[in-house]
């Protein structure tokens, strides 16, 4: 059994919260607050987010330890994961912590607010001996994993062109931190990363990028349209937003071409989420495996802890990649023109 404690119970941390009862492998044995402490009768039905069907949720406190710092579960032998689900600028030096005394880590992106910041983290990692996993829950989506595996196994040819888009309404919970966009990054880093990530993961590390945008609430990128170079040659780009107005709610979606079909994901159609278009057929529903990205990713890292390897489906260096090329995106957005993204600096 692998026993973990969650840092910051926010949105995201109670978003983990729920994931972990549906992971078979792992007990939440305890709670960690920060600013935010957790309440004595598990009830987080204050906790609100951005998830299509949130519902509010309370946890059974039984056996789960509520501790008053991160020292205090740091210091406890039995905690084996400390999942650190904080505002960016407290990634880099909890995460530190929490390697130096031992324990597994898995962090919510982006792994810090700037590259520099971020390799801090990875000489940590390099030098400890529990094993580190950015939380990159769009690696595990159940469409866009199957996106991964129809590009692998090459069913429907090479991706000739692909868009995707992630846009929603301004936060509406923990503003303080959000729209403080010399620490978030704006929807830049906290949103759009997500399919800067994706697209890295289907096509490599972009050679360029060029991007259009523009802040309104954080001071930092709260807008952004990317266009992605990549080696293959794809017409690849993608959209982030806190932008869209009240009442619209969030929204994910992609739309790939390949060179026998295309494959089109919308988060809005519930069920029937994710269509195929072939030459010569009627346009069909792809059946898509129960859960979602959270618990998918957590089940995989329980996995791999549990069997004593490390997680290679994403990686310190991803994590600290898709910084770097956004970092080069907010570049092309202040510059107005393409920007090269060097070569990864681990």
């Amino acid at each position: 059994m692998i026993n973990v404690a969650v840092i910051g119970l926010g949105f995201m941390g109670v978003t983990h919260l729920k994931s972990y009862l549906q992971v078979p492998g792992v007990r939440i044995a305890a709670l960690c607050g920060g600013r935010r402490p957790p309440p004595a009768d598990g009830d987080f039905s204050g906790v609100t987010g951005n998830i299509p069907g949130w519902q509010p949720f309370k946890l059974e406190m039984n056996g789960i330890r509520i501790a008053r710092d991160l020292e205090e579960v740091l210091s406890d032998p039995g905690i084996d994961l400390v999942d650190l689900c904080v505002p960016t600028p407290a990634h880099v030096p909890l995460a530190v912590r929490a390697l130096r005394a031992g324990k597994h880590v898995l962090c919510e992106k982006p792994l810090a607010r700037t590259s520099v910041q971020a390799r801090e983290l990875v000489a940590a990692a390099a030098a400890a001996r529990g094993h580190f996993m950015p939380a990159m829950c769009l690696r595990f989506w159940p469409g866009w994993s199957w996106l991964r595996e129809a590009v692998a196994d090459g069913r429907h040819g090479a991706i000739r062109a692909a868009r995707f888009r992630r846009v929603g309404e301004p936060p509406a919970w923990g503003q303080d931190a959000y729209f403080d966009g010399g620490a978030s990054g704006g929807a830049l880093l906290d949103l759009h990363i997500h399919d800067t990530d994706f697209v890295q993961f289907l096509f490599g590390r972009p050679r360029s990028v060029y991007s259009q945008g523009f802040s309104q609430f954080s001071g930092a990128i709260d807008h952004v349209v990317t266009q992605y170079e990549v080696a293959s040659g794809a017409a690849v780009s993608a959209e982030g937003s806190w932008m869209m107005p009240p009442g619209h709610g969030f929204n994910m979606a992609y739309t790939v071409i390949f060179e026998r079909a295309t494959a089109d994901f919308d988060l809005s159609r519930g069920a029937e989420a994710l269509r195929l278009f072939e030459p010569g057929q009627a346009g069909r529903t792809v059946p898509l495996e129960a859960g979602d990205g959270y618990i998918h990713e957590l089940s995989y890292l329980v996995g791999c802890l549990r069997e004593g390897r490390a997680p290679a489906r994403v990686t310190l260096a991803d994590a600290l990649s898709a910084v770097e090329i956004c970092e080069a995106e907010e570049r092309s957005i202040r510059s107005g023109r393409v920007e090269p993204v060097a070569t990864a600096q681990m």
